[in-house]
């Protein structure tokens, strides 16, 4: 894979990963367009994932820590309750 191969397929699962379909279908699409060797292609979607998780925990960091301070003072709070809401919404339907 060359470089400004990886470049756009980043940009792509960028701009794609928090839109309510599936980013890792828009790699494959763009894969496929671009002619990329599969080989290996499974080590680059790995990892534009975790940067897309590392890069949402830096960008929540303040939040996330409030909310866990919340959550350990063991009182019902705002934060509880939102950490809560959170732990409802990844509840598979």
């Amino acid at each position: 894979m060359e470089w400004w191969e990886a470049l756009l397929l980043g940009l792509v699962q960028g701009l794609t990963e928090f839109l309510p379909v599936s980013s890792s279908g828009h790699l494959t699409i763009f894969r496929e367009l671009l002619g990329v060797d599969p080989e290996g292609f499974l080590d680059f979607t790995v990892t534009v994932h975790f940067a897309t998780v590392l890069s949402t925990i830096v960008v929540f960091w303040s939040v996330i820590v409030r909310i866990l301070k919340g959550v350990l003072k063991f009182k019902y709070n705002d934060e509880t309750d939102y950490f809560l809401k959170i732990c409802v919404s990844m509840i598979p339907v």
